[in-house]
């Protein structure tokens, strides 16, 4: 068992690196401050073929799998970047993949090049105000009517829709009364993003503010019927592709972001002088972080192992969910204890601390709550009855 990165992904690594010392703290403290989409990072990342690094080489990516994108946005959130660079990317990276599962060839040389150059910016919209993770519940419906489906409803949480030009959409085509199982009759569509159809309304929140999340009022949309991915009615099944990537990409990125409180907590440690000594030389400052490292490491091996095994086609349902816990509370605890051990400079937006621990509530939150991990857990593989 070899735990060292490839000499592929070390060279991913180091090239992430390189183009992210091009975007300072300066930068992403202006996009914190100001908002506005990160958009010369964006275009930077596209113009050197990173956007689609898991889009198949025969639709303009690179081809390459799991693992090494997790490399890719571990090292964006440990830049500097954080939550705000990471999820600026974030669904290029892995969202069109129920596309390129189930898309038939024409949609994939329609959609995917596009995706992969950059050229394009998409949104995920499947949370319902109504329904929460409960998804097959969904409320909004699309109705056939010729070669067209007419869609209305209402979505929540649906990040970058005030930038994005497509949208990928999970609706209910049978009403769920005339369905066998509840996860049948809901249909998966990529389709344009058509602002007379769709009200936009974003929502403020409290970190990450570059990229925007937002409400969206779906009322007499038109999408064709060449924009539905696979069969009608199996949308569920489809997006399941997509949701195992996520939680393991989520779960890199909250490692990074933790990874780079952790070396500003350390740096300033060193640096402070209080009672004419360092404050690191103290162990009320050295063991919280030592054990935010411990933590941090033990969380990457679990992403490891979930990207490895879903890079070879096995069930990563357990690991991948296992990974995205893991990451988000050892995230977290270590953004947390950054901005302790800076004292009240840690509460200043010039130290950056308090922005990471701001922004590392998203990937404790999303896309998946903590709670419903430990159910599945206790669920699928402790055999445990269903709680809810």
């Amino acid at each position: 068992m070899n735990f060292e990165m490839s000499k592929e992904q070390e060279s991913i690594r180091d090239s992430i690196e390189r183009i992210c010392q091009r975007f300072d703290d300066a930068y992403w403290l202006e996009r914190d401050r100001d908002g506005g989409f990160p958009e010369a990072f964006f275009q930077q990342l596209a113009k050197d073929g990173w956007l689609g690094i898991c889009i198949p080489e025969e639709y303009g990516g690179a081809g390459l799998k799991i693992a090494d994108a997790a490399v890719m946005m571990e090292a964006i959130a440990r830049s500097g970047a954080g939550m705000s660079g990471a999820s600026a990317v974030h669904i290029n990276v892995f969202g069109l993949n129920p596309v390129v599962v189930f898309g038939n060839d024409a949609q994939k040389q329609r959609m995917l090049p596009p995706m992969a150059r950059g050229e394009v910016k998409s949104c995920f919209a499947v949370t319902e105000p109504n329904t929460g993770l409960n998804t097959t519940q969904l409320k909004t419906r699309a109705v056939r009517r010729g070669e067209r489906y007419i869609v209305d409803g209402a979505k929540v949480w649906i990040s970058t829709a005030q930038v994005a030009q497509k949208v990928l959409l999970l609706a209910r085509t049978t009403p769920l009364e005339q369905v066998d199982k509840p996860t049948h009759g809901l249909t998966l569509f990529y389709t344009d993003f058509d602002r007379s159809k769709i009200e936009v309304r974003e929502i403020e929140k409290m970190g990450r503010k570059c990229v925007d999340s937002n409400e969206l009022f779906i009322e007499g949309l038109e999408v064709p019927v060449e924009d539905r991915i696979g069969e009608e009615g199996r949308g569920f099944e489809y997006i399941l592709h997509g949701m195992n990537p996520e939680r393991i990409l989520i779960a890199s990125e909250a490692i990074g972001l933790g990874r780079l409180a952790l070396s500003r907590a350390t740096r300033y440690a060193n640096e402070r002088i209080v009672f004419n000594r360092p404050i690191g030389q103290n162990q009320s400052i050295q063991h919280p972080l030592a054990r935010c490292w411990m933590q941090l490491e033990a969380a990457w091996l679990m992403v490891s192992q979930a990207a490895w095994q879903y890079d070879q086609g096995m069930n990563a349902g357990a690991c991948a969910n296992a990974a995205k816990y893991l990451a988000g509370e050892a995230g977290f605890d270590a953004c947390q204890q950054a901005v302790m051990t800076h004292g009240g400079y840690g509460y200043a937006k010039e130290y950056h601390v308090e922005r990471y621990l701001r922004e590392c509530m998203v990937p404790r939150i999303a896309p998946i709550s903590p709670e419903l991990v430990l159910c599945y857990i206790a669920e699928r593989v402790l055999g445990l009855p269903k709680s809810y």
